[in-house]
């Protein structure tokens, strides 16, 4: 449907101009159940309505400029969704939506279409995958068979076309010329005909997909994808980029990794902070796994030259901790967009091989092995943070699964409300392990932030964090 938003808009506050709205769908979920209506309603134990809500918000709130899940949602306290069912369909209705979401009190369509992406997959992840029974989430296969179930709901699947998604990671607090240099590797990827897959906020997860936009252009692509892969946890502190045209809402963080690099025929890794050392970990961890050892995924990590030195220390705690063969999973390219883009066009040629010759998918990955440990939902609190087992005397990938879990806690502390309010009434998490890995963490960590890289507020940041000694 394409009927215009019924909108009255007015001044909430001194300073924001807040609009009320009543938003028909466009392209899904035209229709709900009264039963699942129901749900998206219900604001009490088992209810949907404060998780859509959230992430309702962070889309609206597209291009906003913090990172603080508490700040947004405290900014908006007075923001609420209705539905009203007519025999036509389904409406939303908004209450103190952010006025930037809308042009002449008519919502931009993109952000329309986006909020309705948030509406597809809230249900259809709670009623088709938790609510089911169809899916042991306890059983790893169960557990990728969900991911791909939730992507292809999403329409993110594209069957028949060779391979030629890249998956950019990077962080969201990066200074200029970094983000710069992201538009010009997406530019470059772009011009070589291959999409762009983010996490879909700010930053190094926007940038590439500007820059693909003008490749696709130059080269008359209008077919041009730039897929946002988000989960609830950190949607607010990450809002979706006004680019993405394909976004998808994954259950937790771990389903949020295995659908990038199930997906993935190539991944760029940007500068970043503790995330984007997080999904390095993850990935690195998942290659090391004797069963993947003959798997090709391109991966290239770069930046301008004055990132430099973040990859250097990535590459020697990678080194240090891991090994060689780790180090060897990866490539370091400095200041060479032009480079990047051949280096991921060449490898992607390699996967494309692979795949045919194994007859596997390529649209999804179904052959690499994803070992439990990296599929295991890891909450972030207090007792699971002490308890992670980062000492040198296991297999490498075991190692760092735990050392992934040890960052994801990190980034939850930085960004999420429920773990920032955890942390205010117990202090820092403390991190336990070998003296080795402890000191090699402490320098890590350090030199983020020391660099800037924890927070976009950054004068403001405190640890969320202690390092045992």
């Amino acid at each position: 449907m394409t009927l215009s938003t019924h909108f009255s808009s007015s001044i909430r506050s001194d300073s924001d101009e807040l609009i009320d709205a009543e938003v028909w769908p466009e392209g899904s979920l035209e229709i709900l159940s009264q039963v699942e209506v129901d749900q998206l309603r219900n604001q009490g134990e088992g209810g949907l309505y404060r998780l859509l809500r959230r992430c309702i918000l962070a889309v609206l709130n597209s291009g906003g400029n913090t990172d603080d899940a508490r700040e947004v949602l405290r900014k908006h306290k007075d923001f609420s969704v209705g539905f009203i069912q007519q025999d036509r369909g389904l409406k939303v209705s908004l209450t103190g939506a952010p006025a930037s979401a809308f042009v002449d009190g008519v919502m931009i369509r993109g952000i329309r279409e986006l909020v309705f992406s948030v509406l597809r997959d809230v249900v259809f992840t709670n009623n088709e995958i938790r609510e089911s029974g169809r899916f042991d989430l306890k059983s790893s296969a169960n557990i990728t068979n969900a991911v791909f179930h939730i992507l292809r709901n999403a329409r993110i699947l594209a069957p028949m076309t060779s391979p030629n998604l890249t998956v950019c990671w990077g962080g969201h607090a990066i200074s200029r010329r970094e983000y710069d240099y992201t538009k010009k590797v997406g530019y470059e990827l772009g011009l070589r005909g291959l999409d762009v897959c983010t996490g879909c906020g700010p930053g190094a997860m926007k940038g590439p997909m500007k820059g693909a936009t003008i490749g696709h252009a130059k080269q008359r692509i209008r077919t041009g994808r730039y897929i946002g892969i988000t989960e609830p946890g950190i949607i607010a502190a990450e809002s979706p980029n006004p680019i993405v045209n394909s976004l998808v809402i994954m259950p937790d963080m771990e389903k949020r990794l295995e659908a990038f690099v199930r997906t993935a025929h190539g991944i760029v890794v940007f500068p970043g902070g503790v995330g984007t050392a997080e999904e390095i970990l993850y990935l690195l961890g998942i290659l090391l796994h004797p069963e993947n050892r003959d798997m090709p995924m391109p991966l290239i990590l770069t930046g301008p030259a004055e990132s430099a030195s973040y990859f250097r220390r990535i590459d020697e705690f990678v080194a240090a901790i891991l090994g060689e063969e780790a180090c060897s999973r990866y490539r370091i390219v400095v200041d060479d967009p032009e480079s990047v883009a051949r280096a991921v066009r060449d490898g992607l040629e390699d996967v494309q091989s692979f795949r045919k010759r194994h007859r596997d998918a390529y649209y999804f990955n179904w052959r690499l092995k994803i070992a439990h440990d990296f599929q295991r939902p890891f909450t972030a609190t207090h007792e699971a943070m002490a308890a992670l087992d980062l000492t040198e005397d296991r297999p490498v990938h075991e190692l760092a699964a735990d050392l992934r879990r040890a960052f994801s806690g990190i980034v939850s502390g930085n960004v999420r409300e429920d773990t920032m309010a955890a942390i205010d009434a117990n202090g820092p998490f403390q991190i336990n392990g070998s003296p080795k890995i402890m000191g090699l963490l402490d320098d890590l960590l350090g030199a983020f932030v020391d660099d800037g890289r924890m927070k976009l507020k950054q004068k403001s940041y405190s640890p969320c964090y202690r390092i045992a000694t």
